[in-house]
């Protein structure tokens, strides 16, 4: 079984039993009850998208989407802020680590700028 993305919240590949080589099955992880699908309050991420004025209406479904979404980037431009640390040879992140990550990597281009 292969693991397509790290973490709570990933979809697994697993490959058909038998041998063949039939098409991988993407299977939703198992949860706890109670557990949260979104690490941000969805309540703060509503609030911010209503401070848009260009917007007048959005769905729960949207705002969890938001949600995620902005969960998977923190996550994305952290890991790569932390390589950069780590090719410091340190642990903790400092802001150069992030300018270092954008710089680095062609995804964060739209950042450039902004942290001056």
């Amino acid at each position: 079984m292969a693991a397509l993305a790290a973490g709570k919240g990933a979809f697994r590949e697993e490959e058909g039993t038998g041998g063949d080589a039939a098409a991988p099955q993407l299977h939703a992880p198992t949860s706890a009850p109670g557990a949260r699908l979104s690490r941000l309050p969805l309540a703060r991420v509503k609030a911010l998208v209503k401070a848009d004025p260009d917007v007048t209406l959005a769905g729960q479904e949207a705002i969890f989407i938001l949600a995620r979404a902005a969960e998977l980037f923190v996550e994305t431009i952290a890991k790569d802020a932390y390589c950069c640390a780590q090719q410091g040879k340190r642990k903790t992140l400092q802001r150069r680590d992030l300018d270092n990550a954008i710089e680095a990597v062609d995804e964060f281009a739209f950042l450039e700028g902004t942290l001056d």
